[in-house]
């Protein structure tokens, strides 16, 4: 079936927290999911490349090639495409203002929806207290997430020779932690309380792989989740309603493979 067939079309999408460069990157269901899904401008909020995980080891297969080359296809087709580096990816930050295969690259940016909300984007790692005063904690603790992606990889395809869905376990186990469970309540407040200092009517972020839309005492807070467990992406549909999408794939007859579903995405949450 032909790609233009199949496509469909939004206003926005972001996508964050792909961690190309590791085992954990789902990198084929997102490229489905990239070669399903149009749009006028595409938002890459951070933690594109994990730059962490490369300088210890170099992992780069095909598949997250082709990621990037998908990418900059969109960006020579007419999308606006804006890339906002993270915590994994900051090298990149040295470049902000520059463009690459016409991506733009930014520290952080403005998004006004189609009903007038102007959003803060950013990746969100500034507001991390753990990143910017006790980063050897950080990379202690990104060790440990990677072990449970790894372990997530091997108990899916498990699961998929059973015939069952995928399911995450590292965001099972993750979100069990009452600790991590705190963390994520004050990084949420504490990006909501700088886009209200700063005039915005809501935030777009990722970082803690956690895909929500939500209104917090009237600012709306969005993350756009992950390509490493949820494999999800915030979308704005020509009518301006925002919506998280999960691509969820299809366990495959074939043993130790997965394939991204061609059915209509499932609609995990909703918001304004």
């Amino acid at each position: 079936m032909e790609e233009h067939s199949t496509s469909r079309h939004y206003r926005t999408i972001w996508i964050s927290d792909l961690h190309l460069g590791t085992a954990g990157c789902q990198a084929e269901p997102l490229l489905d999911f990239l070669k399903q899904h149009e749009s006028e401008t595409l938002y890459l909020v951070g933690d594109i490349i994990d730059g962490w995980q490369l300088k210890k080891k170099w992992l780069w297969p095909q598949s997250h090639n082709d990621v990037i080359q998908k990418i900059l296809r969109k960006a020579r087709k007419g999308t606006r495409v804006v890339y906002i580096p993270g915590n994994h990816d900051s090298f990149a930050r040295q470049y902000a203002g520059d463009h690459f295969g016409g991506i733009e690259v930014q520290h952080e940016a403005e998004h006004t929806t189609l009903d007038g909300k102007c959003l803060l984007i950013t990746h969100g790692d500034l507001f991390d207290g753990v990143i910017q005063y006790a980063p050897w904690l950080a990379y202690l603790g990104d060790r440990l997430y990677c072990m449970a992606l790894t372990w997530n990889v091997w108990f899916n395809r498990a699961r998929a020779r059973m015939g069952l869905d995928y399911w995450s376990l590292s965001q099972y186990l993750k979100h069990k932690v009452k600790d991590a469970v705190s963390f994520i309540s004050a990084f949420e407040e504490a990006l909501v309380k700088e886009a209200r200092r700063r005039g915005f009517d809501g935030v777009v972020c990722g970082h803690i792989h956690k895909a929500q839309i939500r209104d917090v005492d009237g600012m709306l807070y969005c993350n756009d989740g992950d390509w490493v467990e949820s494999r999800t992406a915030l979308v704005e549909h020509l009518d301006g309603r925002l919506e998280i999408i999960t691509w969820i794939p299809e366990p495959t007859a074939k043993a130790g493979t997965v394939e991204a579903a061609p059915a209509a995405p499932r609609s995990a949450d909703t918001g304004a």
